[in-house]
Order: C-alpha cells, then sequence, then structure tokens
C-alpha cells in the first residue's frame, strides 16, 4: 500500500516547459498554421455540454499525413498529448484536453483523393464531412450511408465507430471502412488494408482502428464503402399503443426481412419534445419512424408490409411523414441520447429503461463526432433507441 501511495501518475503530470518547447518547435516549422490564442483553444475543447472547457495548449492545421507525422514526432519527444480534432459535436468531452496538449485540426484535409465508381468505394481525407462527400459523389449516383445525424468528419465517425439510424440496412462505420492510413504513436505512418473486398492475411488492422478513438494513432486517410443512391426514398411514422408493441414491430420487420433502410423509436416524451422543437403536430403516443430504399414499386412494397405487421400488433396506420421541406422523419431528429440494444431485447429493456429513468427530452446536437482519434468522438443526433 506504502509502494502504491508513493508511486507517481505520469498522466497527471503537465510539464510546462516541455509545453513549450514543443510549441516554439512547432512554430517554428509550422508558423501561423500554429495558434495559441485562448478563443481558438477553448473553441477546440467540448463546447456542447455540461462537461467543462478544458482546452488544448495550442492549435495546428496540418495539410497533409507528413504534416501530422511530424507533429506526432515533436510531441511524442516530449511526451505532450495530441487531440485530433474533426467538427467538434462530441456531447462527451472526446476533444476536451484534460492534460493539455497539441490539438490537431484537420480541416484543411479535406480532399476526395479519389472514387472508384465501378467498385463502389472511395478514399478521403479525415477532414470531409460526410456530407461534403456525399455532395462530390452526387453526380455518380452514389452516396456515403452511414449518417449519424450531425455533419460530421468523417475520419471522427471511423475513430468512434459511429452508427446511425440507417445501420440497420447499411451497418456502421465498422462495416463501411475497407482500409485507412494512421500515424502510429512514434510518427511512423501505417497502411490497415487495400481497397480488395476479399483478403484474409495478416491482422484485421483496421477493425482495430476503428473505435479506438484515437488512443492507437491518427486517421490520416480512409478508404469507404459507398453504396447506389436509392431510386425511391419513401419514409413514414406509425404510432403504438405502448412501448413493448412498438419493440415488437420492429423486431418482427426485421424478421421478416423487410428491408427497412431506418427504423427510430420515440416514447411519448420524446415526441412531445419533437413537436415542440419541429413545430409538429405529432400524436404523443409511442412511435416508429422509418424509412424504405429501393425502386418506386419496391419501396411502396415495403412500407405496405410494415403497415401489416404494425397493424397485427395493435398500431398504425403507417402515414407519410412530416417534411417541412426536409426529407421525411430526419426533421423530428434533434432531442436527447439514444440507447442501443441487442433487437431481441428491445421490448423488455426499452419499457424497464423508462420505469427507471425517464426517458431525456433536452436538445442534442447530434452524433459524436469530434475529431479522429485520442480523446475524440463524433456525435448523434436523435433521443431514441435505435435498432
Amino acid at each position: 500500500m506504502a509502494l502504491a501511495q508513493q508511486k507517481p501518475d505520469p498522466i497527471a503530470r503537465r510539464d510546462p516547459a516541455a509545453v513549450n518547447a514543443v510549441i516554439a518547435v512547432l512554430a517554428a516549422k509550422f508558423g501561423n498554421r500554429l495558434v495559441t490564442s485562448q478563443a481558438v483553444r477553448e473553441q477546440h475543447a467540448n463546447t456542447t455540454t455540461w462537461i467543462a472547457n478544458e482546452p488544448p495548449d495550442a492549435v495546428i492545421f496540418p495539410q497533409a499525413a507528413p504534416d501530422v507525422q511530424d507533429i506526432v514526432r515533436i510531441c511524442a519527444e516530449r511526451r505532450v498529448p495530441v487531440i485530433p480534432f474533426g467538427t467538434g459535436t462530441s456531447l462527451e468531452g472526446h476533444v476536451n484536453a484534460p492534460y493539455g496538449g497539441v490539438s490537431i485540426d484537420f480541416r484543411d484535409m479535406k480532399r476526395v483523393l479519389a472514387v472508384n465508381s465501378q467498385d463502389l468505394d472511395c478514399v478521403v481525407e479525415p477532414g470531409i464531412t460526410r456530407k461534403e462527400l456525399n455532395e462530390h459523389l452526387r453526380d455518380q449516383g452514389l452516396f456515403f450511408p452511414v449518417d449519424p445525424g450531425a455533419d460530421a468528419s468523417l475520419g471522427g465517425m471511423a475513430a468512434t465507430r459511429c452508427s446511425g439510424t440507417n445501420a440497420v440496412r447499411y451497418g456502421t462505420m465498422k462495416d463501411n471502412v475497407l482500409a485507412l492510413k494512421v500515424v502510429l504513436a512514434n510518427g511512423e505512418l501505417m497502411t490497415t488494408a487495400r481497397r480488395a473486398k476479399k483478403s484474409s492475411a495478416g491482422y484485421d488492422l483496421t477493425r482495430l482502428i476503428v473505435g479506438a478513438e484515437g488512443t492507437l494513432g491518427v486517421i490520416t486517410e480512409l478508404t469507404l464503402k459507398l453504396s447506389g443512391i436509392p431510386e425511391a426514398i419513401s419514409s413514414g411514422v406509425c404510432p403504438f399503443p405502448s412501448l413493448e408493441a412498438a419493440c415488437n414491430a420492429a423486431i418482427a420487420t426485421i424478421q421478416f426481412g423487410v428491408p427497412v433502410a431506418r427504423i427510430e423509436l420515440l416514447d411519448e416524451l420524446q415526441v412531445k419534445a419533437t413537436n415542440l422543437y419541429s413545430k409538429l403536430t405529432l400524436p404523443e403516443v409511442p412511435m416508429l419512424f422509418v424509412e424504405f430504399h429501393g425502386s418506386p414499386a419496391g419501396a411502396a412494397e415495403q412500407a405496405e408490409r410494415f403497415g401489416e405487421i404494425a397493424r397485427d400488433l395493435g398500431g398504425g396506420p403507417l402515414a407519410a411523414a412530416p417534411s417541412n421541406g426536409r426529407r421525411g422523419p430526419r426533421t423530428a431528429r434533434g432531442f436527447g441520447r439514444r440507447v442501443t440494444m441487442p433487437t431481441g431485447r428491445a421490448a423488455r429493456c426499452a419499457p424497464a429503461r423508462r420505469r427507471s429513468r425517464p426517458m431525456c427530452a433536452s436538445r442534442s446536437r447530434g452524433w459524436r463526432n469530434a475529431s479522429p482519434q485520442h480523446n475524440a468522438t463524433w456525435p448523434n443526433s436523435i433521443s431514441s433507441h435505435r435498432f
């Protein structure tokens, strides 16, 4: 016990001399791309929730992978933390710098390096956001399907293994990242995989880095899986008499093989908050928001099958979602936090969770997106249960 008490905590110790030395070297190398003003530093710490703002000692803006390698090497020599930063929408304080350090802002690394439309993949830098990528891909009939809510940067989405409401059909980031280039703690650049879909050679380093939240390296390039833009998209809202009935409808929809693209559950409190925020008039009962992708006939058939399942469980009718000039139930996004659980347990867990703690109806800013690595995440957007 005495030895444990005497052992110092190396992480808790902050060395101002080391920080000043690193800042001096970085300033000499990168010039005005290194910023130390208080306002900019606070903008690169947590600003979206109750967690206290803990700014870094400096913010730097790399423009290419070699810049990131130099930054990491310089910081590693004096054991100064690095905190990569994407769009700063994290709700969990992932971009905070509790022990100081250097925030690496990827705003200048947002190029689309390659689009392989025939192979349905693309290569991008970590600072580009999903909306920017989809705008670039639109004229080729392709899109990147992972949608966590906020316009998060793709590096941060990979670092936090984000998902989204359409994960039920398209999967999460772990399913849509094919390969990465990562700067390790010693400044070396590692390539985790190639573009080939089929490979059993070596360790699956891509899955190791995806979701590591920057603790294993700084992402500088991503190879992403793309999907074709569906010919038709239909969405709707379906009320239910109870949370259990709504959960059972979601379970049955998936078990019966209905290829629903999005499905999300809101309880009465969340529907009330949604009505107040988005100026809607939805009935304040448990409700599923759904979306279907496919051909016009296919999307209509999927909606019809879902409506039959809902009716069998006492729900419905399935009504077209109010849009307010935006697509479907996305208008209603923006409240609380999600709860993720195995689909088969949703019918039991959702009502039990509500009895133990009412679901939150406070505004949330979208997924956990903040930056691509160490202490970095990227956000969500709605409050609800996701299947």
